[in-house]
């Protein structure tokens, strides 16, 4: 029987949440014959996590779902048994960099994948804790239910289990190695109060994580694309592809890698980043392998700790530096499209040596662009007054250590990918 990863990483109360997705597991276990791995990685403080443990608990107990729930101590104890075992060079930064203090969206997942790589799966399956599921016809739409028929297979055998083929057939041995889709509801990124207060200044804000020497005709078409997933239409029947997956068609809350992907390349590491997570969904596409996008949308929704001032004030700073990323990531990105499929390796599989090798070019890059960037946001959030000046006074102010910090996030990518191989084969003795 085949095992699969259905993740779940969070930092929050989330108890409906492990409901909802404990139920999407059981829909997975009686439906695809699959054994179903549920990972709740459970970063949140001690009263959250004994009640989530009490949620685990009342799940009803399904044949072929396997439920663990682990906070960050055992994650800890997991991590330091892989580096250790890995025999790295720099073993705390590594583990640093698996689990570091500060939010991290990638080092969340990556957790995931080397325990799902530990315990045998063939795929991650990704949601979030801030998101639900649609419902039609009186029942929950699973994405499972489109990245359990085509994840893994052979594109040339996924055909039957799609409603549209665009892929060329020429790659079309090649397995599929991404299934994802995007969301409905609110923005993906909180900045659906800076459009409310001045729209001028949304898009010249938004404009920012373009290349910077894109026209202003391109910004302008990125902003209106931006953050804004699936609309607001809710399902009203499957739609699929087989195709290469855009990544701007498809959200992190909703999608699945195969093994063959995420055993071979983790995601940045940064930390207070947002969007360093999507970093594979560029990778699969640029490297030609195929994917299925499909319609089963998630819902989005914002939780109550973004509505605190502290939370608008560390929301706001990931954004900032969400920003400051693309200086590095658009010219790896440029460079990986230009690679195409000679990304993988003789085996068709992704060649961590090629990202590495871009990544390592970028950090040397003029940091001007990025300078410009905070005087831009200094500026437009001055002119909205408040709560945003507020946050530009101390960006400012953080200047220096935000532009390193942009740099050094992109070195520690480089390290974690010099460091993957070693730690996937390590991991699989370090789970108990």
């Amino acid at each position: 029987m085949d095992r699969i990863c259905l993740s779940l990483p969070t930092n929050r109360e989330c108890s409906a949440t492990i409901t909802a997705i404990g139920a999407e597991a059981a829909y997975a276990a009686r439906n695809f014959g699959v054994e179903v791995l549920l990972l709740i990685l459970d970063s949140s403080d001690e009263q959250t996590r004994e009640a989530h443990a009490r949620t685990v608990t009342e799940l009803p107990g399904t044949p072929g779902v396997v439920v663990h729930h682990l906070d960050e101590a055992a994650q800890q104890d997991f991590l330091r048994r892989a580096v250790d075992g890995a025999g790295l060079p720099e073993p705390d930064r590594v583990l640093d960099l698996m689990l570091p203090e500060k939010l991290s969206y990638g080092a969340c997942t990556n957790r995931a994948f080397l325990i799902a790589a530990a315990l045998g799966c063939r795929s991650v399956h990704r949601r979030d804790s801030d998101c639900g599921y649609q419902v039609f016809d009186g029942e929950p739409v699973y994405p499972i239910h489109h990245e359990l028929t085509s994840l893994s297979r052979p594109a040339a055998d996924a055909r039957d289990g799609v409603t549209e083929v665009t892929l060329d057939p020429a790659i079309a041995h090649r397995p599929v190695s991404m299934v994802g889709a995007s969301f409905i509801g609110e923005l993906s990124v909180d900045i659906g109060g800076i459009q409310e207060l001045d729209k001028e200044v949304y898009d010249e804000v938004v404009g920012l994580w373009a290349p910077g020497h894109w026209s202003a005709a391109q910004r302008r078409e990125l902003v209106e694309e931006s953050f804004r997933g699936a609309g607001m239409l809710p399902f009203t029947g499957d739609r699929s592809t087989l195709t290469l997956v855009d990544p701007m068609r498809v959200d992190m809350s909703n999608i699945a890698f195969d093994r063959g992907v995420y055993e071979r390349l983790p995601l940045p590491p940064a930390t207070d980043t947002i969007g360093s997570d999507y970093f594979l969904i560029h990778a699969v596409y640029d490297a030609a392998l195929p994917g299925v996008l499909h319609n089963r949308h998630i819902e989005n929704y914002y939780t109550g700790e973004r509505r605190t001032h502290a939370g608008f004030l560390a929301y706001q700073t990931r954004f900032v530096k969400f920003l400051l990323s693309m200086l590095y990531l658009h010219y790896v990105y440029e460079r990986m499209a230009d690679a195409g499929d000679t990304l993988l390796d003789e085996s068709g599989r992704l060649d961590p040596a090629l990202f590495a090798a871009f990544l390592a070019e970028s950090v040397r890059l003029d940091r001007a662009e990025n300078e410009r960037r905070l005087d831009t946001v200094a500026a437009a959030y001055g002119r909205l007054g408040g709560k945003y000046a507020e946050f530009a006074r101390g960006m400012t102010a953080d200047r220096e250590r935000l532009l390193d910090e942009a740099a050094l996030d992109t070195e520690d990518f480089v390290v974690l990918i010099g460091a993957w191989e070693a730690l996937v084969h390590a991991s699989r003795g370090a789970l108990r």
